[in-house]
């Protein structure tokens, strides 16, 4: 009788449980979500530490940080005219950043004498990132604004404002 070479059904059967567990093992170990998370709270932190740089100069040039916005957008003010986060913010930045999400924003507000700013982002991974505010709570200015009206709220950023910076004579 003549054998036939090739695999059984069993084998094969054998062969893709191995396979499956494997792949389920290993998604289970990357977590494509929370390196996505990872990428995007990677980018909230640079966008805001580039919206630093640029206020810094502003604050070079005048002698005070620009107004923020009254009409609940808060924004960066600029020759009475509001620039909006993904526009440009010329000479200071070519384009001011905007929150990777299409469902959160930055926000910014500068106090009424215009010598502090407070720069807040919602960073995805709350608690879990080492530099949220509180565990991933709202940061303290924010959760109590010490007296500054027009202050935005701890939600303005689309979720809980968990991320802050601010100009170095406050802490965010």
């Amino acid at each position: 009788m003549k054998k036939l070479k090739g695999f059984t059904l069993i084998e094969l059967l054998v062969v893709l449980g191995i396979l499956g567990i494997l792949a389920a093992v290993l998604l289970v170990t990357i977590n494509p979500i929370a390196q996505l998370q990872k990428g995007n709270d990677a980018r909230r932190k640079s966008d805001l530490e580039q919206i630093q740089r640029a206020l810094e100069l502003y604050y070079q040039d005048n002698g005070s940080y620009p107004a923020s916005s009254t009409d609940g957008t808060f924004t960066i003010m600029y020759n009475n005219a509001s620039v909006n986060w993904g526009t440009q913010w010329q000479p200071y930045i070519a384009t001011l950043p905007k929150d990777p999400s299409s469902t959160n924003k930055y926000v910014y507000y500068a106090t009424s004498t215009g010598q502090a700013y407070y720069l807040y982002a919602s960073l995805q991974r709350g608690g879990n990132d080492p530099d949220a505010c509180n565990k991933g709570d709202a940061c303290p200015e924010i959760k109590n604004p010490g007296g500054n009206a027009g202050f935005p709220a701890a939600t303005a950023c689309g979720g809980t404002c968990n991320y802050g910076v601010s100009s170095t004579n406050v802490s965010p």
